[in-house]
Protein backbone atom coordinates (compact mmCIF):
# COMPACT_ATOMS: atom_id res chain seq x y z
CA UNK A 1 0.00 0.00 0.00
CA UNK A 2 2.63 1.89 0.89
CA UNK A 3 5.04 1.83 -2.73
CA UNK A 4 1.67 2.22 -4.25
CA UNK A 5 1.35 5.93 -2.27
CA UNK A 6 4.68 6.21 -3.28
CA UNK A 7 4.31 5.88 -7.13
CA UNK A 8 1.48 8.15 -7.27
CA UNK A 9 3.69 10.61 -5.48
CA UNK A 10 5.88 10.38 -7.63
CA UNK A 11 3.79 10.64 -10.61
CA UNK A 12 2.27 13.66 -9.89
CA UNK A 13 5.45 15.03 -8.79
CA UNK A 14 6.96 14.00 -11.96
CA UNK A 15 3.90 14.29 -14.57
CA UNK A 16 5.85 17.64 -16.37
CA UNK A 17 8.81 15.70 -17.25
CA UNK A 18 6.77 12.74 -18.69
CA UNK A 19 4.99 14.87 -20.93
CA UNK A 20 8.42 16.90 -21.88
CA UNK A 21 8.93 13.51 -23.39
CA UNK A 22 5.79 13.20 -25.57
CA UNK A 23 7.17 14.98 -28.56
CA UNK A 24 10.33 12.92 -28.47
CA UNK A 25 8.57 9.42 -28.65
CA UNK A 26 6.27 11.07 -31.50
CA UNK A 27 9.30 12.05 -33.36
CA UNK A 28 10.76 8.27 -32.87
CA UNK A 29 7.30 6.78 -33.22
CA UNK A 30 7.00 8.25 -37.15
CA UNK A 31 10.80 8.90 -38.26
CA UNK A 32 12.30 5.57 -36.57
CA UNK A 33 9.34 2.60 -36.24
CA UNK A 34 7.13 4.07 -38.80
CA UNK A 35 9.75 3.20 -41.96
CA UNK A 36 10.26 -0.12 -40.45
CA UNK A 37 7.10 -1.03 -42.17
CA UNK A 38 9.20 -1.04 -45.61
CA UNK A 39 11.02 -3.76 -44.19
CA UNK A 40 8.22 -5.76 -45.78
CA UNK A 41 9.82 -5.49 -49.10
CA UNK A 42 12.78 -7.71 -48.46
CA UNK A 43 10.32 -10.40 -49.11
CA UNK A 44 8.72 -8.62 -51.94
CA UNK A 45 9.50 -8.80 -55.58
CA UNK A 46 8.32 -4.70 -55.00
CA UNK A 47 7.45 -2.78 -57.59
CA UNK A 48 6.41 0.93 -57.09
CA UNK A 49 3.73 1.17 -59.10
CA UNK A 50 2.10 -1.87 -57.45
CA UNK A 51 3.04 -0.57 -53.51
CA UNK A 52 3.77 -3.08 -50.51
CA UNK A 53 -0.13 -4.35 -50.94
CA UNK A 54 0.20 -6.10 -54.30
CA UNK A 55 3.73 -6.90 -55.03
CA UNK A 56 4.29 -10.46 -55.08
CA UNK A 57 5.68 -12.44 -51.89
CA UNK A 58 8.71 -13.96 -52.86
CA UNK A 59 10.05 -15.14 -49.46
CA UNK A 60 13.72 -15.56 -48.77
CA UNK A 61 14.13 -15.04 -52.75
CA UNK A 62 15.81 -11.62 -52.33
CA UNK A 63 18.32 -12.88 -49.05
CA UNK A 64 19.36 -16.16 -51.86
CA UNK A 65 19.96 -13.48 -54.03
CA UNK A 66 22.03 -11.19 -52.73
CA UNK A 67 24.10 -13.86 -50.81
CA UNK A 68 25.32 -15.42 -54.37
CA UNK A 69 26.25 -11.51 -55.45
CA UNK A 70 29.58 -11.56 -56.53
CA UNK A 71 30.49 -8.61 -54.58
CA UNK A 72 28.61 -9.69 -51.43
CA UNK A 73 31.88 -11.40 -49.44
CA UNK A 74 34.17 -8.59 -50.83
CA UNK A 75 31.74 -5.83 -49.11
CA UNK A 76 30.55 -7.67 -45.99
CA UNK A 77 35.03 -8.01 -45.81
CA UNK A 78 35.42 -4.40 -46.33
CA UNK A 79 32.89 -3.22 -43.72
CA UNK A 80 34.61 -5.47 -41.07
CA UNK A 81 38.20 -4.61 -41.72
CA UNK A 82 37.45 -0.80 -42.22
CA UNK A 83 35.35 -0.43 -39.26
CA UNK A 84 37.23 -2.77 -36.73
CA UNK A 85 40.14 -0.31 -37.75
CA UNK A 86 38.09 2.66 -37.04
CA UNK A 87 36.96 1.27 -33.67
CA UNK A 88 40.49 0.61 -32.69
CA UNK A 89 42.54 3.58 -33.16
CA UNK A 90 39.18 5.47 -31.76
CA UNK A 91 39.25 4.24 -28.69
CA UNK A 92 43.26 3.89 -28.45
CA UNK A 93 44.29 7.41 -30.02
CA UNK A 94 41.68 9.91 -28.08
CA UNK A 95 42.60 7.30 -24.78
CA UNK A 96 46.23 8.72 -25.40
CA UNK A 97 45.67 11.87 -25.74
CA UNK A 98 43.52 12.18 -22.66
CA UNK A 99 46.01 10.93 -20.79
CA UNK A 100 48.49 13.37 -22.16
CA UNK A 101 46.55 15.99 -21.66
CA UNK A 102 45.63 14.95 -18.19
CA UNK A 103 49.31 15.32 -17.45
CA UNK A 104 49.42 19.64 -18.22
CA UNK A 105 49.53 21.76 -15.37
CA UNK A 106 48.86 25.06 -17.81
CA UNK A 107 45.10 24.80 -17.76
CA UNK A 108 44.91 27.43 -20.56
CA UNK A 109 47.16 25.37 -22.48
CA UNK A 110 45.52 22.03 -21.56
CA UNK A 111 41.90 24.34 -22.91
CA UNK A 112 43.13 25.51 -26.29
CA UNK A 113 44.78 22.21 -27.28
CA UNK A 114 41.59 20.07 -25.97
CA UNK A 115 39.21 23.11 -28.37
CA UNK A 116 41.44 22.22 -31.34
CA UNK A 117 40.83 18.53 -31.18
CA UNK A 118 37.49 19.24 -30.95
CA UNK A 119 36.86 21.30 -33.56
CA UNK A 120 36.96 18.79 -36.41
CA UNK A 121 34.09 16.78 -35.23
CA UNK A 122 31.53 19.99 -35.76
CA UNK A 123 32.53 19.65 -39.35
CA UNK A 124 30.40 17.88 -41.91
CA UNK A 125 31.80 15.43 -44.53
CA UNK A 126 31.07 17.61 -46.93
CA UNK A 127 33.35 20.03 -46.08
CA UNK A 128 36.14 17.77 -44.96
CA UNK A 129 35.69 15.47 -47.95
CA UNK A 130 36.61 18.89 -49.83
CA UNK A 131 39.96 19.24 -47.80
CA UNK A 132 40.65 15.79 -48.20
CA UNK A 133 40.32 15.60 -51.93
CA UNK A 134 42.47 19.09 -52.05
CA UNK A 135 45.34 17.59 -49.64
CA UNK A 136 45.78 14.06 -51.30
CA UNK A 137 44.86 14.75 -55.05
CA UNK A 138 48.11 14.08 -57.53
CA UNK A 139 48.12 17.90 -57.66
CA UNK A 140 47.34 18.33 -53.66
CA UNK A 141 49.84 19.36 -50.80
CA UNK A 142 50.88 16.67 -49.50
CA UNK A 143 52.37 15.51 -53.11
CA UNK A 144 53.66 18.81 -53.42
CA UNK A 145 55.85 17.81 -50.44
CA UNK A 146 56.66 14.53 -51.76
CA UNK A 147 58.09 16.13 -54.58
CA UNK A 148 60.46 18.34 -52.94
CA UNK A 149 62.01 15.22 -51.38
CA UNK A 150 62.13 13.76 -54.79
CA UNK A 151 59.00 10.92 -54.20
CA UNK A 152 56.97 10.23 -57.51
CA UNK A 153 53.17 11.51 -56.67
CA UNK A 154 50.70 9.08 -55.36
CA UNK A 155 47.59 8.63 -56.34
CA UNK A 156 46.11 8.35 -52.77
CA UNK A 157 42.46 8.24 -53.88
CA UNK A 158 42.81 5.82 -56.60
CA UNK A 159 44.87 3.45 -54.73
CA UNK A 160 42.88 1.00 -52.72
CA UNK A 161 45.47 0.55 -49.74
CA UNK A 162 46.39 4.41 -49.32
CA UNK A 163 42.63 4.66 -49.61
CA UNK A 164 41.48 3.09 -46.95
CA UNK A 165 44.36 4.59 -44.77
CA UNK A 166 42.82 7.75 -45.30
CA UNK A 167 39.71 6.78 -44.55
CA UNK A 168 40.47 5.73 -41.36
CA UNK A 169 42.86 8.68 -40.26
CA UNK A 170 40.13 11.04 -41.34
CA UNK A 171 37.84 9.35 -39.36
CA UNK A 172 40.23 9.04 -36.22
CA UNK A 173 40.83 12.86 -36.63
CA UNK A 174 37.36 14.11 -37.17
CA UNK A 175 35.58 12.01 -34.01
CA UNK A 176 39.01 11.58 -31.65
CA UNK A 177 38.25 14.83 -29.90
CA UNK A 178 34.36 14.06 -28.63
CA UNK A 179 35.66 10.48 -27.19
CA UNK A 180 38.81 12.43 -25.49
CA UNK A 181 36.64 14.67 -23.52
CA UNK A 182 34.70 11.57 -22.39
CA UNK A 183 37.68 10.57 -20.99
CA UNK A 184 38.73 13.26 -19.67
CA UNK A 185 35.72 13.60 -17.78
CA UNK A 186 35.82 10.00 -16.47
CA UNK A 187 39.27 10.77 -15.52
CA UNK A 188 37.91 14.16 -13.22
CA UNK A 189 35.67 11.47 -11.81
CA UNK A 190 38.30 9.65 -10.43
CA UNK A 191 39.15 9.99 -6.61
CA UNK A 192 42.13 12.49 -6.02
CA UNK A 193 43.19 11.05 -2.72
CA UNK A 194 44.15 7.76 -4.56
CA UNK A 195 47.12 9.76 -6.35
CA UNK A 196 48.07 11.43 -2.66
CA UNK A 197 48.03 8.09 -1.49
CA UNK A 198 50.74 6.69 -4.46
CA UNK A 199 52.32 9.66 -4.30
CA UNK A 200 53.19 9.19 -0.46
CA UNK A 201 53.75 5.20 -1.50
CA UNK A 202 56.41 6.36 -4.05
CA UNK A 203 54.51 5.21 -7.27
CA UNK A 204 55.40 7.28 -10.08
CA UNK A 205 53.30 8.35 -13.01
CA UNK A 206 53.27 5.66 -15.05
CA UNK A 207 52.65 3.77 -12.19
CA UNK A 208 49.82 6.08 -11.48
CA UNK A 209 48.59 5.49 -14.48
CA UNK A 210 48.34 1.84 -14.65
CA UNK A 211 47.36 1.18 -11.18
CA UNK A 212 44.66 4.33 -10.65
CA UNK A 213 43.73 6.10 -13.84
CA UNK A 214 43.16 3.20 -16.30
CA UNK A 215 41.18 1.40 -13.63
CA UNK A 216 39.13 4.05 -13.06
CA UNK A 217 38.63 4.85 -16.20
CA UNK A 218 37.57 1.38 -17.01
CA UNK A 219 33.59 1.55 -17.39
CA UNK A 220 33.60 4.19 -19.57
CA UNK A 221 36.31 2.32 -21.99
CA UNK A 222 33.80 -0.61 -21.98
CA UNK A 223 31.00 1.48 -22.50
CA UNK A 224 32.53 3.03 -25.37
CA UNK A 225 33.94 -0.47 -26.72
CA UNK A 226 30.57 -2.25 -26.48
CA UNK A 227 28.67 0.41 -28.03
CA UNK A 228 31.37 0.57 -30.89
CA UNK A 229 31.13 -2.96 -31.17
CA UNK A 230 27.03 -2.80 -31.99
CA UNK A 231 28.03 -0.54 -35.21
CA UNK A 232 30.84 -2.65 -36.08
CA UNK A 233 29.00 -3.01 -39.40
CA UNK A 234 28.55 0.78 -39.98
CA UNK A 235 31.93 1.31 -41.35
CA UNK A 236 30.85 5.25 -42.24
CA UNK A 237 27.93 5.56 -45.19
CA UNK A 238 28.77 9.29 -45.54
CA UNK A 239 32.29 9.44 -45.47
CA UNK A 240 32.63 7.00 -48.12
CA UNK A 241 29.90 8.07 -50.32
CA UNK A 242 31.90 11.55 -50.65
CA UNK A 243 35.58 10.16 -50.92
CA UNK A 244 35.13 6.97 -52.51
CA UNK A 245 35.16 6.07 -57.12
CA UNK A 246 35.04 3.07 -59.18
CA UNK A 247 39.13 2.35 -59.25
CA UNK A 248 38.40 1.89 -55.04
CA UNK A 249 35.62 -0.44 -55.29
CA UNK A 250 37.09 -3.63 -53.85
CA UNK A 251 38.71 -2.09 -51.49
CA UNK A 252 36.19 0.67 -49.91
CA UNK A 253 32.78 -0.63 -50.89
CA UNK A 254 30.75 -1.62 -47.56
CA UNK A 255 27.37 -2.62 -47.08
CA UNK A 256 25.95 0.74 -46.86
CA UNK A 257 27.40 2.18 -50.35
CA UNK A 258 26.46 -1.36 -51.59
CA UNK A 259 22.48 -1.20 -50.75
CA UNK A 260 22.79 2.61 -52.12
CA UNK A 261 24.05 1.63 -55.58
CA UNK A 262 21.65 -1.83 -55.29
CA UNK A 263 18.89 0.30 -54.46
CA UNK A 264 19.12 3.90 -56.31
CA UNK A 265 21.23 3.19 -59.37
CA UNK A 266 20.07 -0.56 -60.22
CA UNK A 267 16.85 0.29 -59.29
CA UNK A 268 16.67 -3.57 -57.34
CA UNK A 269 14.57 -2.50 -54.29
CA UNK A 270 14.09 -5.82 -52.77
CA UNK A 271 17.42 -7.11 -52.71
CA UNK A 272 18.66 -3.72 -51.45
CA UNK A 273 15.80 -3.99 -48.21
CA UNK A 274 17.04 -7.85 -47.72
CA UNK A 275 20.77 -6.83 -47.60
CA UNK A 276 19.85 -3.87 -44.96
CA UNK A 277 17.38 -5.98 -43.29
CA UNK A 278 20.66 -8.71 -42.84
CA UNK A 279 22.56 -6.15 -41.28
CA UNK A 280 20.16 -4.94 -39.02
CA UNK A 281 20.06 -7.74 -37.91
CA UNK A 282 23.53 -8.92 -37.54
CA UNK A 283 23.88 -5.53 -35.75
CA UNK A 284 21.27 -6.15 -33.12
CA UNK A 285 22.69 -9.63 -32.33
CA UNK A 286 26.43 -7.79 -31.85
CA UNK A 287 24.77 -5.41 -29.63
CA UNK A 288 23.39 -7.70 -26.98
CA UNK A 289 25.83 -9.73 -27.33
CA UNK A 290 28.48 -7.28 -26.39
CA UNK A 291 26.36 -5.59 -23.99
CA UNK A 292 25.84 -9.22 -21.88
CA UNK A 293 29.66 -9.36 -22.10
CA UNK A 294 30.47 -6.07 -20.75
CA UNK A 295 27.94 -7.23 -17.91
CA UNK A 296 29.09 -11.20 -17.82
CA UNK A 297 32.57 -10.12 -17.01
CA UNK A 298 32.75 -6.55 -15.79
CA UNK A 299 29.45 -6.38 -14.27
CA UNK A 300 28.68 -3.06 -16.02
CA UNK A 301 25.35 -2.12 -16.71
CA UNK A 302 24.49 0.08 -19.67
CA UNK A 303 20.90 0.46 -18.71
Amino acid sequence: MKSSLYSMKEMRREWPVHLMLIPGVIVTLIYSYGPMFGLVMAFQKFEPILGFFKSKFVGWDNFTYVFNLPDFYQVLWNTLVIAILKIVFGLIIPLILALLLNELRLKWFMKTVQTSIFLPFFLSWTVLGGVIFELFSLQGSVNAILETFGIEPIMFMGNGPWFVSILVGSEVWKGMGYNMIIFLAAITGINQNLYEAAEVDGAGKWKQMCNITLPGMAPIIILLATLSIGGILNAGFDQILILYNPTVYKYADVIDTFVYRLGLFDMQFSPAAAMGLFKSAISLLLVSVSYYMAYRFSNYRIF
